[in-house]
């Protein structure tokens, strides 16, 4: 399992019964996980003295209850890095503080590249890996459906110091807006894309991972560029593993770009008991060439 050693601002300090409890900063939260089945002794002392938990409803969605001096909104860093957080619905706080280790992947491959690096992040909500590739010296196409998390992702830019570095932000749907690419003949050489498990589109489309994925990933190979560096597909989805998306993958770049491909669950440490929690997946197709 592949996971960031370098949270300083983020850390698990417990899970059990079906909640984390978590330090973001100076905020401790507690939010339901379902992946927490297991129902140990909850003896770390923060569990009695967290500024807010978050109680899911039996109809959907849920609400934070707060406990202690909860802030509207606050920053965490990660590195070089700052983003701004704050408690939403559906227990989220804008940052899944698991995915850093991909940042610090994508970061990596960009600084070794050795030539100007076009990103193209697909269903990239808060914009964390877009600020950690603007970061590390590419150039990034940010695209999200929802013009509020568009505008979040900017402030992140903001606070991170790259809002001045070469990025489009654009509100639109992820798949016409790949289409539109084609169309017009961009490209990128990598493609990042976190797309959600169940959704809808602006015209109501039903969007379903497992039924759209292969398709998607089609599409969006037309875009790669001549000599394209790195695709990855984040998933949160239980009924996709990590080796199926590593062979949709395979099946639809190697034969056209070479590379290797690969796959594993990523998570967190948790401080209490040592443990590993898995927390999705992400697969990763790589040319030859990347360093």
């Amino acid at each position: 399992m592949r996971y960031s050693k370098d949270w300083k601002d983020y850390e698990l300090l417990d899970c059990s019964n079906g909640e984390r409890l978590e330090r973001w900063g100076n905020v401790t939260l507690i939010r339901p996980d379902p992946q927490v089945i297991w129902n140990t002794p909850k003896i770390h002392p923060a569990w009695k003295k967290a500024d807010a938990l978050y109680h899911r409803s039996k109809s959907g969605g849920g609400h934070w209850e707060q406990l202690g001096a909860l802030p509207d909104k606050w920053q965490i860093r990660y590195r070089d890095l700052t983003f701004n957080v704050k408690p939403m619905g559906f227990k989220h706080t804008g940052i899944f503080p698991e995915q850093a280790v991909n940042w610090d992947y994508v970061a990596d491959l960009i600084k070794k590249a050795g030539r100007p690096v076009k990103v193209l992040n697909l269903f990239s909500y808060t914009g964390a890996a877009t600020i950690s590739a603007l970061n590390a010296g590419a150039s990034v196409v940010h695209v999200d459906a929802s013009k509020g998390m568009v505008q979040w992702a900017k402030e992140n830019a903001a606070a991170s110091g790259v809002s001045d570095r070469p990025v489009r932000w654009i509100v639109d749907d992820c798949i016409k807006f790949v289409q539109r690419e084609i169309r017009r003949g961009n490209h990128y050489d990598i493609i990042i894309m976190d797309p959600p498990s169940y959704g809808r589109g602006p015209g109501g489309e039903v969007w379903k991972l497992e039924d759209e994925v292969y398709r998607f990933v089609e599409l969006c190979k037309e875009v790669l560029s001549e000599d394209p560096i790195a695709v990855l597909i984040n998933s949160y989805t239980t009924g996709l593993s990590p080796a199926v998306m590593e062979y949709i993958l395979g099946v639809l770049l190697k034969d056209r770009f070479g590379g290797s491909v690969s796959s594993d669950e990523i998570g967190l440490p948790v401080t209490q008991t040592g443990m590993i929690l898995p927390c999705g997946a992400t697969a990763i197709w790589r040319s030859e060439g990347a360093k």
